[in-house]
């Protein structure tokens, strides 16, 4: 099996057994996935329809590998802290560039952006200082679907124009609605989880 033979390849290589809890498989391909972001630049261009054909292609095949690098590190039972916080950066890293860089060219409102990044910015406060509590919160259902709803989104505004008989900008702004819908709500969900958890736990009410 494929996945077998990159395991023990990479099991080979001359790495310390200390940094193996940082430079292991899963977080290897985490890190090699956020060198898709400087071909997101390239949308400043703007990209004609090949062009745009080009850099779909990288962002979809950085999407793909999230889902590679969870099954290894779960298929395998190498989950370490740094993959929980280094999984979900990177695809933080990757889709709010892709979104920032086709806002100059038409292709996404700013506001939208806005809601994005400000949304991930509390969530990211929120478990940071959670975690400093000693209370981990991880990615829930509703952020994981945001984040897969956001990431056909952003395929789909990257491709722009149509293909395979469908209006790729029309059906990228339906699932970005979609999607943001899906993310406010998740961050009121982790909100809601912060204040029961540690706000209340800290400060218990009276009586």
């Amino acid at each position: 099996m494929l996945i077998d033979y990159m395991k023990r390849s990479f099991d080979r290589l001359p790495i310390a057994e200390k940094s193996r809890k940082v430079f292991n498989l899963p977080n290897s391909i985490t890190m090699v996935r956020m060198l898709v972001v400087p071909a997101l630049f390239f949308l400043l261009l703007p990209p004609e329809e090949v062009g745009s054909l080009i850099i779909a292609f990288f962002f979809i095949v950085a999407a793909l590998t999230d889902f590679l690098d969870g099954y290894i590190a779960r298929r395998y039972e190498i989950v370490t802290t740094m993959g929980k916080y280094l999984d979900p950066l990177a695809d933080k890293l990757i889709i709010n560039t892709a979104m920032i860089m086709m806002i100059p060219i038409g292709r996404v409102p700013a506001w939208i952006v806005a809601v994005f990044v400000i949304r991930d910015l509390i969530v990211d406060g929120i478990r940071t200082i959670s975690s400093a509590e000693g209370i981990v919160i991880e990615a829930s259902r509703l952020g994981k679907q945001k984040t897969i709803a956001q990431g056909f989104a952003v395929a789909a505004l990257i491709i722009h124009y149509p293909f395979l008989g469908a209006d790729a900008h029309v059906v990228g702004m339906v699932m970005l609605y979609i999607s943001l819908l899906l993310s406010v709500y998740s961050g009121i969900a982790y909100f809601h989880r912060f204040y029961r958890e540690v706000i209340m736990k800290d400060n218990p009410p009276s009586g």
